[in-house]
């Protein structure tokens, strides 16, 4: 087996990510390859507009124009590899556009384009063959904005082959760009599944740029210089292990319980991470410490994928418009919740008198005073908040009623009211709409100059069944009532670290124990029962909370289904991502040894 250790740093986590990335990880590291992961679902809405509206965008353009103008020198001069997802909807529109700055540069670079994933040419056979959202079960649109299956690492291993400097795909599963890295380099077969789930990790824990390096991290107190946070680096070898680095001298932490944080990210079943090329069970990966900075990564296994890609579609459905105002006093929290109903309630009537529909939904929040906590809420003295309302409806003629609204309430009600900051615009309410597309039925291929290549996707002889993983054994322990030692209550905060995500309108929440052995305690103490209950004020009715064990790094993982108002640009929420998600549970007290109150890793927050 090679002992050949390739070097792939993440420089973007999203559109609109720090422009220093690129520049920090090309001169300021030893880089063999350079990812850059651009796409959400939004995203793709956004870049589908832009299409529509002139034939050469619906690409990333801060790659070319930020990125690519910053580094493409020093790229090709140290021969450095470029994997971006940039190419969105247009993906030869981004290469035509990296060919101009090249030859502005004066420099040569092979640029390979991957195509297949954008579906909206299919619809009518989509609708034929009756696809339904995975989901609710609900039919599909008749109109889309966009919709994209989700492409594996394969094409990007072709393009590779075939020589390319530069791959830009279209909508990918984000680990993919990394994993068609390492196939490439290792040559690692299409049914090396163990090894496919490593890289697959590899790609997943770069995908969102510094939250490797000590971004979100919950003990962000320890984390030094932001300002100059290093950008992650994944170290592989060839049988699949890795170490997780940053340039030296960069700001930024790299430790175990900063990595494992982003490897639950936007998880939902740990031993059942589905992706185009493996089903990936991170339940038994572990992390130490190689020092300074460096996390060694082993133990992802794999198996067969399904023979399906998912894919995602976005349609808009009506409009809302989100407003602000600062309320500042005495009982600032009560009169900016007063406002709100003023605002609304004298909208509707405005509403009726000119024939108009009742909102469709609307949601105050009453920003620092705790809103998102519900029962929870602690901050009831607040002396300055932000009044946040959002309201959506099916005619835009009606947000612009809603809009001048929102002034008069500078002059009219609540004393201390300020900060309107104009008029809020009206803007699409953009929903997802997910389902499964037979991989059979996508026609994948690589163009690198003149020639076109026609990427082979194997497809599982019987589709994929195991999806639920291996079941990891619980760890053995007594419960409560049968522990004769005194306890006392700490917050969840003082034994663990949390990070969560969104998965559509599911969030997810992963929580690591500080210390091995707390992760019993955790276990009997957060139940899916408690927690569900603890969010339950943000949750349907017909949501539930579902938590896996992730034993390999000491957590376990909650999956909150139907707990984000329909997540992302459908939600009306100031949170729409599930983002606090994780710092709201780490309030929750639990029962705990009353011993450990000196135990070394137990934390207390920040002074």
């Amino acid at each position: 087996m090679s002992d050949r250790i390739v070097r792939i740093g993440g420089a973007s986590g999203f559109w609109g990510d720090s422009a220093v990335g690129a520049p920090q990880l090309v001169r300021r590291a030893d880089i063999d390859y350079l990812v850059f992961d651009y796409l959400a679902e939004l995203t793709m809405s956004i870049l589908a507009s832009m299409r529509a509206k002139s034939p050469d965008q619906g690409y990333a353009t801060d790659f070319v124009e930020v990125a690519m103008r910053a580094v493409i020198k020093d790229v090709a001069a140290r021969k450095i590899k470029v994997l971006s997802n940039a190419g969105g909807v247009n993906p030869r529109a981004c290469a035509a556009a990296l060919t101009r700055l090249a030859d502005e540069a004066g420099v040569s670079l092979k640029i390979a384009i991957v195509e297949g994933d954008d579906l909206l040419g299919k619809l009518d056979e989509l609708r034929a063959s009756g696809v339904t959202e995975m989901f609710t079960g609900a039919a599909l649109p008749e109109k889309l904005m966009s919709a994209n299956a989700y492409l594996g690492a394969l094409p990007v291993k072709a393009a590779l082959d075939a020589g390319a400097d530069v791959v830009i795909t279209g909508r990918s599963a984000d680990s993919a760009l990394a994993l068609g890295a390492l196939m490439h380099e290792f040559d690692w077969a299409a049914d090396d599944y163990d090894r496919l789930a490593a890289g697959s990790l590899v790609g997943h824990i770069l995908e969102c740029g510094c939250q490797a390096t000590g971004g979100l991290h919950t003990d962000w107190d320890l984390v030094p210089d932001w300002a100059d946070i290093g950008y992650p680096i994944a170290e592989c070898a060839a049988d699949g292990s890795f170490v997780v680095t940053k340039p030296q001298g960069t700001g930024g932490l790299v430790v175990p319980a900063v990595v494992a944080e982003q490897m639950l990210y936007e998880v939902g079943d740990p031993a059942a991470y589905m992706l185009p090329d493996v089903i990936c069970d991170f339940t038994a990966v572990t992390m130490a410490a190689e020092g300074p900075d460096r996390v060694r990564v082993q133990g992802t296994r794999g198996r067969a994928p399904t023979d399906s890609y998912k894919a995602s579609a976005t349609y808009m459905d009506g409009w809302r418009a989100v407003a602000q105002l600062t309320i500042i006093g005495i009982d600032a929290a009560a009169k900016a919740q007063r406002t709100a109903d003023a605002i609304l309630a004298r909208t509707r009537a405005m509403f009726r008198q000119a024939n108009l529909a009742d909102y469709r939904a609307t949601c105050t929040e009453i920003l620092g005073a705790e809103s998102m906590y519900g029962p929870h809420a602690r901050a009831g003295g607040a002396r300055e908040v932000v009044m946040r309302l959002s309201a959506s409806h099916d005619d835009r003629k009606a947000l612009g009623i809603f809009a001048r609204e929102i002034a008069p309430a500078g002059t009219s009600w609540s004393p201390g009211t300020t900060g309107a900051g104009g008029r809020p615009k009206a803007s699409p309410v953009v929903r997802l709409f997910s389902f499964l597309m037979p991989k059979r039925d996508v026609a994948v291929t690589v163009t690198l100059g003149d020639e076109v290549m026609h990427v082979r996707i194997p497809v599982p002889d019987m589709p994929s069944q195991d999806t639920a993983g291996a079941v990891a054994a619980e760890p053995a322990a007594a419960t409560p009532g049968e522990t004769p030692e005194p306890t006392t209550r700490m917050p969840l905060y003082s034994i663990a670290w949390a990070r969560s995500g969104d998965k559509g309108d599911s969030s997810n929440i992963g929580i690591i124990a500080r210390d091995p052995d707390f992760l019993p305690w955790l276990r009997r103490q957060v139940t899916p029962e408690k927690v569900q209950a603890w969010f339950a004020h943000l949750m349907a009715p017909e949501g539930g909370v579902t938590r896996f064990d992730v034993p390999g790094v000491h957590a376990v993982n909650f999956l909150l289904t139907r707990a984000l108002g329909g997540g992302g640009m459908a939600s009306m929420r100031n949170d729409p991502l599930g983002k606090g998600f994780g710092q709201m549970l780490l309030d929750m007290e639990i029962d705990v040894p009353a011993a450990w109150a000196t135990h070394p890793a137990v934390r207390r927050r920040p002074a």
